[in-house]
């Protein structure tokens, strides 16, 4: 499917074999690795992804990543170039805000931007351990990136000015089950 300058794909697959510019971790606050998503991405990267989120810790992020931001790291022994980890929010401790969902994918894209990244790939963030329903995951994160692409498409406003049109061309959600899948198929309709 393709909005704008942005093409979105939808595929069940191995998150930690793509070979996009970026991958996205679905991390946490701590980002020394975890479960699911994002254990699978610290063990496929090597020691070299935690040695880089350890000094992120050590220097511009001692308390850890907050629900919603996303920031890079190189990937490792990873086929992709970066990770970009974003921390989604917890439907077991109340973080149910769908805007909070969202960021998580704005601002990867945002962050995949500022790094020359053309192609990203990302899981479906908070739809494991975090508790959130896959469906829902799927039309946040299809919308957020629709939205994101409306904006990127016509450029950026700055004080500066209009800046010109930049960032990814190709998203791909790689998902993890057939229901996933499914999920984001259908949230990329053109009904939906």
């Amino acid at each position: 499917m393709s909005m704008g300058a942005v093409r979105i794909e939808v595929v069940r697959g191995d998150l930690t074999l793509e070979r996009t510019d970026a991958i996205v971790n679905a991390a946490n606050s701590s980002l020394l690795g975890g479960g699911g998503v994002d254990g699978a991405i610290h063990a496929a990267a090597g020691p070299a992804l935690l040695a880089e989120c350890r000094e992120l810790r050590r220097t511009t992020l001692p308390a850890g990543l907050a629900v919603g931001q996303a920031v890079a790291t190189g990937a490792g022994r990873l086929p992709a170039r970066w990770v970009i980890h974003t921390v989604g929010p917890n439907a077991h401790r109340g973080e149910t805000d769908p805007a909070l969902l969202a960021s998580c994918f704005t601002r990867s894209l945002d962050v995949a931007a500022e790094l020359g990244a053309r192609s990203v790939a990302f899981p479906a963030v908070s739809a494991g351990v975090y508790g959130w329903d896959v469906r829902d995951v799927a039309a946040i994160a299809v919308q957020a990136v629709r939205t994101w692409a409306d904006g990127a498409s016509s450029g950026r406003v700055t004080r500066a000015g209009v800046e010109p049109a930049t960032g990814p061309d190709l998203v791909r959600f790689v998902l993890f089950s057939d229901d996933a899948l499914a999920a984001f198929t259908a949230a990329c309709s053109p009904q939906a």
